[in-house]
């Protein structure tokens, strides 16, 4: 899978509640709402199953980039520590 290579299985999953699973599920639960109300519809009770569909969307897509943004940032701290063993002349320990 392009999205995320096959090195980032070795990381935890991060957890089902997560800050950007429940603002693209929000989103795509309110994206439900406008659209019923630009098309004059009632706007809780008109396409139910619709709201529950992109709620569930947005959630599943909001975890998916947390995934990937947990991804990056593992790979460029691998990358960071890497480099310190490499070259530990240049990060030596202050003498305090």
């Amino acid at each position: 899978m392009v999205f995320l290579p096959d090195e980032s299985r070795s990381l935890p999953p991060p957890p089902l509640l997560n800050k950007g699973s429940a603002w693209l599920g929000f989103a795509g639960w309110m994206s439900a709402l406008i659209d019923n109300a630009y098309n004059q519809r009632p706007i809780f009770r008109a396409g139910v199953h619709r709201q529950v569909l992109f709620a569930t969307l947005g959630w599943f897509v909001g975890y998916q980039l947390v995934k990937r943004a947990e991804y990056k940032h593992a790979k460029v701290d691998r990358e960071l520590f890497e480099y310190i063993r490499h070259h530990p002349v240049d990060f030596h320990a202050a003498a305090g």
